[in-house]
Parts: structure tokens; C-alpha cells; sequence
């Protein structure tokens, strides 16, 4: 079944669901009419169907490879990624004062999914260069930003993040990457980094590696840490690329997906570097590139569900097995009907938190609002989780729908599962998510959680009258999540709260998710009121067993020994 891009869902979602008519109100963002964002999403999926999605296949049957120490791309993937430089959608949300077009994050998160639902290896690449032009555009210097932002935005280099090394995983302080000053403003960088997300590529004249790196007087940890632009050629006196830079591609990693994105092994050999921030203040600069990329790595589950979900769905409508009435095919077996709404429905939710994500991102950016910086950094963790839980299910669901056939490779089904495993893992893995979100994102008391929870709370008291029996199960939902937070929020414990962390994230998502199927119902049609009453009944009741499991805290979990464990 071909990809055809979600339109209608964005749409939906923008107008009834997610608050965008409050960016559209701001200053920052006035211009982003009605008629412009269905122009840019008509347009994006238009490109993504017609173009990056036929990229897909050919990305995972012919790897990229290195040769003599040259990266070579995927069949297609240089036309793929020319397409979508040309179109001007790199440099969507980077400020127009650099060439980009300044539009809202939201936009820019919806075409974001379109790209990752086309294909996901090559989208990788565009994601890393936004996420290192926002870093950019808030840390570096004058100088940086006006000859490294325009070149990326025009797709003439692209960006990479170069954080984790051999020995130095999520604990990014135990790196051992050195920066000596050069004596001219320069540094020399030496090290090794792995998993470096398009390391190369024989499509862009240069490429931007964002280091971190530790000067000689950097403490131990991350304190001591900072972050340096390095680029594969040394841009000359008009910033043409200039002198090979001293750093190569070791290797590319053989990954069980993505297979079209060249993931590498990158080595630095004295390389020279800039300063980007302070000195020793390279973990902030680089957490806005990161916060960016969770956004980012989110809705690639997103994508990578809603894919998974068109091909099983087609498939479903085509394959006959057993005795089924109607069409005879087996979307009208009840399981896997059942599994067909669960996909739709959980793909749904996931995309409706992402892109209240986005809003409240750009909210923050349009008024400097400290309860937007809060609202936009508590969902952060329960977007990148709960949206690569759901592309992982949800592919894995479909290969159940395809049956044995799901098994097979040349059906398709099987590459989405694979492409998508790993995004549950970069960016911070889902238990690291889920850790900060009961943790720092809890450090304000709750405030955030309850202003929430208070928003799903009046929303099911305005849909009672109409929807009774779904609007108060919301509520009740809404109502033992709080009390879930406030049970949280008095543990000084930190492990008490850990051990439940990862299900008290999936919790928050659950309810979300009750809330967004029940504003639906309430502004859609019926088969938005089938999808909500799908959900709420059937999916929401999940969130109980859930927040018991949060609430037996640490105890009984540090109790089970390593002995018990081997034994």
C-alpha cells in the first residue's frame, strides 16, 4: 500500500486539538494563515509521497557503505536529499535573519513525521542539521552562526552531533575527548566518537560535526565539557571549503535498521575546532540540540507507526484466511480488527502529544512565558518515549497482522520493526526520559503535571453533557494520575521514584491520550467518536495497573538481589 501522508489528521489536530490558533495569535507567528500551513503540508506530503517514500526499499536493500575511506549513499538518497533542501524545508523553524522561514515548530513537526513515515534513514539527516542550526542559532558566535547556519539551511553541508564514545554511553561526562588550544582562537580535537548518525555522505560539500570535548583545565564530569564545531573541510578565507580537516570515518556500524543512514565510527586527530558557548559550558549548548532531537527522535516513532500502520491496514484489506463475512478478507476478523484500532489509536495519541509538544514550544519562543518553557519541557520526555513505544508496538503489531508473511522480508513490514528500534534508545534512552521526567521535570512541585492534569479535567467536564460515561472515565483517569503525581512529588527519595518512573510515564501519556480522543469526539465525526470510544474504553483503563506499579516505590524492586537474579 503506498504511503499517503496524514493530512487531514494534522489538520484536525491544529484546528480542534492542540492549541495552534494561540501561535498563530502571537506576533512571532501571524503569518502562519490557514491557507499557508494547508499549503505547506499539501506541499510536504506531496514531496514525501511522490518522493522520499519510494527511497524507502532501495535504502535497506543497499546500505551505504565505505569505500577507501569514502561514504557512498543509498540509490537515490542525493536526489532525495536535494528535494527536500531545495524546498526549502531544513531551515523551516531557523530564524529568517539566517535564511530560514521562521515558521512554528508544529509545521515544522508535521512535516517531520511525513519525512520519517517516507523514510526514515534519509530524514535522519535533515533532523540532525535543524537540531544543530537551533543549537547554533542560541550558543555560538556571530561569526559561526553567518557562515555555518545558511550553508545548512541551503542543504550545501549538513550537521551532525558527536556526543557518546567507546566508554562514555548516557554517562556523557566519562568521555575522553581532548581539545588543546591552538593559540589563534582555534582548537585541536582528538578522540574517537561512535554511533555518529550520518558521520558522511557523497551528496553535501561539507559536513558540520558539533564535538564535545574537554580543554585541559575541564574538570572531571560533565562541568568540565565543552563543545566545538569541527568541520570535515576547513572553510577558507571566503568560506568555500577549504583543507581536509584531520578526522576521518573509522567505520560504519552494521545496525540491525536504518541501513540507508551511514551511522559512524569517527576518529579526530588534532582536527580543528571552534568554541561554540563557553568554555566548559558544552553540555547546555548541546542540550538544546538534543531537546530539539527528542522532539525530533519522537515523532520518527510517529512516522515509523503511522507507515507501519497503512501497510498492515492495506495488507488487511487484501489477504483472505478463514471464514470472514463482508469482504472476506481479514480486516473483518475481530482480532484483527482490534489490532488495526489499536495502531490507528495509539499513532493518534502519540502524534496529538508531539505536536502539543510543538506548540507549546513555540509558544515559549513567541512570549518568553515560563508556564509555556514548562509545559513544552515536561512533555519533552513523554514525547520521545511514548512516541518510539508506539512506532515500535505498532511495527511489531503489523508484522502480527501480516501473519507469516510479516516474517518474510520482501513484504515490507518487517523494516519498519527494525528502522524503529533504535529510536527508543538515542537521545537518551526511554528509562533516561522517564527518570528526568519524575525527577528535574518534578522540581517545581508538580505545577506543570497539575496545570495538566487541570486542563484534561475541565475538558471532560465540558464533554459530560455529551459524552457521559467516556467524559467521566477521563476524569477519574485525570484524578488518580494526580493523585499518582502528588505521591511522587513527596518522595525525597529519588530511587522511590525511579522504579516507577517508566510506567508513570506511560500513565501521563495513557490519560493525554483520553483527553486529545475525547476533544475529538466532541469536534469530530463519527468515526472520531468510534476511534475515542475505542480508546477510552479499552485502551485509558491501562493507566490503572500502571500507576499501581508506580506507587509500590523501590523497596520490594532493590530487595530482588544480582543472586536472585542469577540464581
Amino acid at each position: 500500500m503506498p504511503y499517503r501522508a496524514p493530512v487531514s489528521d494534522f489538520q484536525f489536530l491544529m484546528d480542534h486539538i492542540i492549541g495552534f490558533d494561540e501561535v498563530t495569535k502571537t506576533d512571532q507567528f501571524s503569518e502562519s494563515t490557514p491557507d499557508m500551513v494547508d499549503a505547506i503540508l499539501t506541499e510536504a506530503a506531496k514531496m514525501c509521497e511522490e518522493i522520499i517514500a519510494p527511497l524507502n526499499r532501495a535504502g535497506d536493500l543497499h546500505p551505504a557503505t565505505l569505500e577507501n575511506g569514502v561514504v557512498r549513499t543509498s540509490p537515490g538518497f542525493a536526489d532525495g536529499y536535494r528535494t527536500i533542501t531545495e524546498g526549502g524545508w531544513v531551515g523551516m523553524s531557523a530564524s529568517p535573519d539566517v535564511g530560514g522561514m521562521g515558521l512554528p515548530m508544529t509545521l515544522t513537526t508535521a512535516v517531520n513525521d511525513m519525512m520519517s513515515s517516507s523514510c526514515l534513514s534519509l530524514q535522519l539527516n535533515p533532523l540532525m542539521s535543524q537540531g544543530q542550526i537551533e543549537a547554533l542559532e542560541h550558543h555560538a558566535s556571530d561569526a559561526i552562526k553567518d557562515l555555518y547556519i545558511p550553508k545548512m539551511i541551503s542543504g550545501e553541508w549538513c550537521g551532525t552531533m558527536n556526543l557518546t564514545e567507546p566508554q562514555a554511553g548516557s554517562d556523557v561526562g566519562a568521555l575522553r575527548s581532548k581539545a588543546e588550544p591552538n593559540g589563534d582562537g582555534s582548537f585541536a580535537i582528538s578522540g574517537q566518537k561512535i554511533y555518529i548518525t550520518w558521520g558522511d555522505n557523497d551528496f553535501t560539500q561539507n559536513v558540520c560535526h558539533l564535538v564535545l570535548a574537554r580543554l585541559p583545565d575541564g574538570v572531571p564530569g560533565t562541568k568540565g565539557i565543552s563543545l566545538f564545531m569541527v568541520p570535515k573541510f576547513i572553510p577558507d578565507a571566503d568560506g568555500n571549503p577549504g583543507k581536509r580537516n584531520s578526522l576521518k570515518v573509522v567505520s560504519l556500524e552494521h545496525k540491525l535498521g536504518l541501513h540507508g543512514s551511514p551511522t559512524a565510527v569517527m576518529e579526530y586527530d588534532g582536527a580543528t575546532g571552534w568554541l561554540v558557548g563557553p568554555e566548559h559550558g558544552g553540555m547546555a549548548a548541546m542540550f538544546t540540540m538534543m531537546n530539539n532531537a527528542r522532539l525530533g527522535v519522537g515523532v520518527q516513532g510517529i512516522g515509523i507507526a503511522e507507515a507501519a500502520y497503512q501497510h498492515a491496514l492495506g495488507y488487511a484489506q487484501e489477504r483472505t484466511q478463514g471464514k470472514a463475512g463482508g469482504s472476506g478478507t481479514i480486516i473483518e476478523h475481530a482480532d484483527v480488527r482490534r489490532m488495526l484500532a489499536t495502531m490507528k489509536a495509539e499513532t493518534y495519541t502519540a502524534r496529538a502529544i508531539a505536536l502539543m509538544n510543538a506548540v507549546a514550544i513555540d509558544m515559549s519562543t513567541a512570549t518568553d512565558d515560563a508556564g509555556w518553557k514548562a509545559r513544552a519541557a515536561f512533555l519533552t520526555p513523554i514525547t520521545k518515549a511514548f512516541g518510539t513505544d508506539v512506532g515500535i508496538e505498532t511495527a511489531n503489531t503489523g508484522i502480527q497482522v501480516h501473519g507469516g508473511m510479516g516474517f518474510i522480508e520482501e513484504t515490507g513490514a518487517a523494516q519498519f520493526a527494525r528502522d524503529v528500534r533504535v529510536t527508543a534508545i538515542y537521545e537518551g534512552t526511554n528509562g533516561i526520559q522517564a527518570m528526568d521526567l519524575v525527577a528535574r521535570k518534578l522540581m517545581d512541585g508538580g505545577d506543570a503535571a497539575f496545570r495538566l492534569l487541570e486542563e484534561i479535567e475541565q475538558g471532560a467536564e465540558a464533554a459530560k453533557a455529551t459524552y457521559p460515561d467516556l467524559a467521566e472515565a477521563v476524569w477519574q483517569s485525570a484524578e488518580s494520575l494526580r493523585e499518582a503525581t502528588e505521591w511522587l512529588v513527596a518522595q525525597s527519595d529519588l530511587n522511590q521514584r525511579f522504579a516507577g518512573a517508566v510506567p508513570y510515564l506511560r500513565a501521563f501519556a495513557r490519560v493525554l491520550g483520553g483527553h486529545v480522543h475525547l476533544g475529538s469526539a466532541m469536534a469530530g465525526d463519527a468515526a472520531r467518536v468510534k476511534m475515542a470510544s475505542f480508546y477510552i474504553k479499552r485502551l485509558l483503563p491501562e493507566h490503572v495497573g500502571l500507576l499501581a506499579h508506580v506507587r509500590e516505590g523501590a523497596d520490594d524492586l532493590l530487595a530482588i538481589t544480582v543472586d536472585d537474579l542469577v540464581a
